[in-house]
């Protein structure tokens, strides 16, 4: 089945898909009261227990989107025996949908939570043994408590696989098979990726039975409602630049290559009089959601992260995003780019260039569509304080092979 494609709402309410006034009141207490393309198209479907596909550009609404037919379509459970599940491949995005989801969850009177790993696992033992009815989960936590017994697959009637693509990259595909084999009687399955091919197709095909396939349409992986900048910078003189860009806005986040290389910059951030903070994978899972929460709250106003934080975060009105080290691939320029402008929202995307990357930085601008000039400045240069005011000159580039250029990786640089 082709996958039907829309580029604008249809509908113009929650309720005119068949959403329960109870769910529909849930959402209008923080402030959703309009659908977006995709949770138009794949709502109903949803609904009446079909099996969905859907691909749509990343801040779209995807977890209301499988969220709402979760949880209209989801009964109370028996003590240790879920009976909806939602796969997802990192601990961050685990704690966020569970939190997008909890109220519409609490309005039909259902309990969720969220299960992943570098927490204790002991509370969550103990909650699921009280009854859960939804499970947000990462596949490694969720097979450790299969093999210990304390969860109970059986009665799963619903199972949403997000962010498919990215398990893919992360290699978990093997434990998605084995969860999917622990729950016999899934009568719905829904999967949502920005993509829907290759390794994600052959779990389609597997798990999904006659799925309705949807798509947002769109003619760019950029988000029409980024604006981005390129700014060719002296190494010493990047924590100053970004100091600068950062002092006018709210809300940063800062992508460096290596775990080292976001202590350093945060730290090199501090002593520019930034209130910064690292994200990464060697970090306490508590500090990372605590540096996030600060993040969220406008407590701490520049995060800089490794690519922990590029798929799957979604942290409201982030106004800026820099690409401290410009990532090694177009596919990773895109994903954290994504972090800002989303859902509608505007956004600033920053990508910082040295000398030696430049050529780099042109194969991701050509593969992207970016066709703009790379512009010199230093960190006291007062175009910094209104880069989105600032319109950069047009260049000619020589459209290349897009799935070349994003397969081909920038070269590891040390320093």
């Amino acid at each position: 089945m082709e996958p039907s494609t829309v580029s604008t709402d249809t509908r113009s309410s929650f309720a005119d898909l068949g959403v329960s006034d109870a769910v529909v009141a849930s959402l209008a207490v923080r402030g959703i009261t309009e659908p977006f393309p995709i949770q138009t198209l794949t709502i109903p479907d949803g609904l009446a227990g079909r099996d969905v596909c859907g691909r749509a550009q990343t801040g779209s609404g995807k977890t209301i989107a499988f969220g709402i037919p979760l949880v209209e379509r989801t009964e109370s459970a028996e003590r240790g025996r879920p009976r909806a599940l939602v796969l997802v491949p990192t601990r961050e995005l685990c704690s966020q949908v569970a939190e997008e989801i909890e109220p519409m969850a609490a309005a039909r009177g259902l309990s969720i939570i969220a299960v992943y790993g570098g927490v204790p696992i002991e509370a969550q033992i103990s909650r699921i043994a009280g009854g859960v009815d939804i499970v947000v989960a990462t596949p490694g936590r969720l097979i450790d408590l299969l093999e210990r017994k304390k969860v109970d697959l059986v009665d799963l009637a619903t199972v949403v696989i997000d962010e498919a693509d990215q398990m893919a990259d992360m290699g978990f595909l093997p434990q998605v098979h084995r969860v999917m084999r622990s729950a016999p009687n899934v009568g719905q399955t829904m999967l949502f990726s920005a993509t829907l091919d290759g390794e994600v197709q052959s779990l389609v095909q597997r798990y999904l039975e006659d799925p309705v396939r949807y798509e947002v349409e769109q003619t760019s992986d950029i988000i029409d409602t980024q604006d981005h900048r390129f700014i060719l910078v002296h190494h010493m003189d990047k924590p100053k630049l970004v100091a600068a860009i950062t002092a006018s806005v709210s809300r940063s986040l800062v992508f460096v290559s290596t775990k080292r290389g976001a202590d350093r910059v945060a730290e090199a951030l501090q002593k520019e009089g930034v209130r910064a903070a690292a994200i990464h994978g060697d970090l306490r899972q508590s500090l990372r959601e605590r540096t996030l929460d600060d993040l969220a709250s406008g407590k701490r106003p520049v995060v800089v992260a490794t690519n922990v934080a590029a798929r799957g975060l979604h942290i409201d009105d982030i106004d800026v995003v820099i690409h401290y080290d410009p990532p090694q691939d177009y596919k990773s320029f895109i994903h954290r780019s994504g972090r800002t402008a989303r859902a509608g929202e505007t956004g600033l995307v920053v990508t910082l260039v040295e000398w030696d990357q430049v050529e780099e930085v042109k194969r991701i601008q050509r593969a992207s569509g970016l066709h703009q000039e790379i512009v010199k400045m230093f960190s006291n240069d007062p175009r910094l304080a209104d880069l989105a005011g600032f319109e950069p000159g047009a260049v000619d580039m020589r459209m290349g092979d897009d799935v070349a250029l994003s397969r081909r990786g920038m070269r590891r640089r040390r320093r």
